[in-house]
């Protein structure tokens, strides 16, 4: 079962922006989650707000914990942007988006962060997806 978790800090805007946009992408049986070193508890608002412009839903997420995901080894592990406060996670294959947390930015320095979040995680979709990974 191919699974990809992806990671970030507060895991309120950045990692939950991929989550949902990976759900959207991932076939039956994938596993796909999200987490935060330091979680918020919270999703922001302003992701919230910016997800639901693209018909995606966030108002019921919410922030949590690597101690709250699956302890398996994960196919694809994606920290966005946290460096050293993103610890080590179990994965075949580990990839950092060095993406700023748009929580502070302009709306439409946000909005970028967010298209930029879906344009890499529909390449990481079909490079997982491609006929190399199914061998």
């Amino acid at each position: 079962m191919p699974s990809v978790l992806f990671v970030c800090v507060e895991n309120s805007c950045r990692s939950q922006m991929a989550e949902s946009y990976a759900r959207q992408l991932a076939g039956e049986g994938w596993i796909v989650s999200s987490a935060g070193s330091h979680p918020s508890r919270e999703i922001h608002p302003r992701a919230i707000s910016f997800m639901q412009e693209e018909g995606i839903d966030l108002s019921g997420q919410r922030s949590k914990g690597l101690g709250e995901v699956s302890s398996i080894s994960w196919d694809a592990v994606v920290t966005m942007g946290c460096g050293d406060a993103c610890p080590h996670v179990a994965a075949r294959r580990r990839l950092d988006w060095d993406l700023p947390d748009p929580k502070n930015l302009s709306d439409s320095e946000f909005r970028a962060i967010r298209d930029e979040i879906r344009r890499r995680v529909g390449l990481l979709f079909r490079e997982l997806s491609g006929p190399a990974a199914k061998s």
